[in-house]
C-alpha cells in the first residue's frame, strides 16, 4: 500500500506550524512529520526519518519548497533523492507534482542543474590537482608507514591505550587508524 507523508518545518520554536498543517490535512496524509529547526541545519531528524521511511510509490507533500530544502542545491538533491526512489513529490504552494508533465519537466531541469553542479565540482577538482602538480605537489592521502600502522593496530587491539596515546606513540591519526580498522572488519 502506498503511503502519503506530509512534512512541515518552521525555523524557530516560537513559530507555529498550524498554517502548514492545515494545508497538509487537505491531502489526507497517513503521517505528518514536523520540525521546529532552522533550515540551515544539515541534520534535520524528522527529514532524515522521512528519507529512511519512504518506499517506491509513496508520496511526500510539503507546503512549499522553502520548507523542504535549505538551499537550491539542497532542494535539488532532495528532489533527486525522492525521484531516485520513485517517490511522488508535491509542493502545494508552487503547484508542483512530479507525476504531471510540468512536474516531470521541472524534475528534469532540477536533475540537469544537479548534474551541472557535479560536473563543475569535478572540473574544479581536476584543475586544482593540475595546478598543485605544476607546483610540485601530489594529491591524495599521504602514504602510511606500514610498520607504524601495524604497531598502532596492535596497540588498539590491546584495549589498553586511548586513541590519543596511540597517536602520540605511533604518529598514526585516529581517522587513519579507524579507516584501517573498518577495512579490517570488512574483510572478516
Amino acid at each position: 500500500m502506498n503511503y502519503t507523508y506530509g512534512y512541515a518545518r518552521v525555523s524557530t520554536q516560537s513559530q507555529e506550524l498550524n498554517r502548514q498543517l492545515d494545508i497538509l490535512e487537505k491531502y489526507n496524509c497517513n503521517e505528518i512529520l514536523t520540525e521546529k529547526i532552522s533550515g540551515t541545519k544539515s541534520s534535520r531528524p524528522e527529514l532524515n526519518k522521512l528519507k529512511e521511511s519512504v518506499r517506491e510509490g509513496d508520496t511526500v507533500i510539503v507546503e512549499s519548497w522553502s520548507r523542504l530544502g535549505r538551499s537550491t542545491k539542497d532542494l535539488i538533491d532532495l528532489v533527486d533523492f525522492f525521484s531516485s526512489k520513485n517517490v511522488k513529490l508535491i509542493s502545494d504552494k508552487e503547484n508542483f507534482d512530479t507525476t504531471t508533465p510540468q512536474g516531470r519537466l521541472m524534475l528534469t531541469v532540477f536533475q540537469a542543474f544537479a548534474q551541472f553542479e557535479r560536473d563543475l565540482i569535478v572540473e574544479r577538482t581536476k584543475e586544482g590537482l593540475k595546478s598543485a602538480r605544476a607546483r610540485g605537489r601530489v594529491g591524495g592521502r599521504p602514504k602510511v608507514d606500514q610498520k607504524k600502522l601495524d604497531q598502532a593496530l596492535s596497540l588498539y587491539d590491546t584495549k589498553k591505550y586511548s586513541l590519543k596515546d596511540i597517536k602520540e606513540m605511533t604518529g598514526i591519526s585516529s581517522s587513519t587508524l579507524y579507516r584501517y580498522i573498518d577495512a579490517r572488519r570488512g574483510n572478516e
